[in-house]
């Protein structure tokens, strides 16, 4: 049996799950699990940008970091391995979409963006907006330079998503994007966050730290049905 990851956040109308590396993003497996064609599956070009797209009708790939739609029956989906795979919803305007944060999105402020788009475009109420962040490298295990510490820090402000130790600094993205997340005026009890460590579970999942190359990917889908 395949084993998804289910955040416990979202109306029953909509179908969100992360994936392991047993799925990873072949698209065949999760079309047999939800019994839909292959063609209502949606995965961006990704290029670490700020790029949010906006699907409707056309499924053609293109490049971008975030993906929205309104469209039912559809699967929007992101690939990561480390990176923090990111859902959204609002079920009031039934919109729905999926994010692709790494250090680069992060400081590009790519989930905040995202959210305005959708109180800008769409009219959401930040209160009716969930979001869960899947998993993705975690606290100590993600060393980063000071440079980087220091992009994603004027992108999120002060908070406890970093620390320094040995001269050195750790970040972590979930927690980050959380605090842009909060910025924005959603409420910390409409976010959900993964507990799991991609690096720390090589086992589990694809982790690029740990396995210092391009192996596999694993994905966050998300769809109203």
């Amino acid at each position: 049996m395949h084993k998804l990851i289910i955040p416990e956040i979202f109306n029953n109308s909509i179908k969100a799950f992360f994936t392991k590396k047993d799925i990873g993003v072949n698209i065949d497996k999760i079309c047999y699990i939800y019994s839909i064609n292959r063609e209502r599956v949606y995965l961006p070009i990704q290029k670490h940008t700020d790029i949010i797209q906006l699907v409707s009708g056309d499924l053609t790939p293109k490049i971008a970091d975030a993906v929205l739609t309104t469209d039912k029956g559809i699967f929007v989906g992101i690939q990561v391995a480390d990176c923090v795979p990111i859902l959204i919803s609002d079920i009031k305007k039934n919109i729905i979409g999926a994010v692709h944060a790494g250090w680069r999105s992060t400081a590009s402020c790519i989930l905040k963006k995202t959210i305005q788009f959708m109180l800008q475009y769409f009219h959401s109420d930040p209160a009716s907006i969930k979001i869960a962040l899947g998993p993705s490298i975690r606290w100590s295990c993600y060393y980063v330079s000071r440079e980087v510490k220091d992009v994603i820090f004027k992108a999120t402000g002060e908070g406890k998503y970093y620390f320094q130790r040995d001269g050195g600094y750790f970040v972590d993205l979930p927690t980050a994007n959380m605090y842009q997340a909060i910025s924005m005026g959603i409420p910390i009890e409409n976010i959900w966050i993964s507990n799991e460590c991609t690096y720390c579970n090589p086992r589990e999942f694809y982790s690029f730290r740990y396995n210092k190359d391009h192996k596999g990917k694993q994905g966050g889908f998300i769809g109203i049905f």
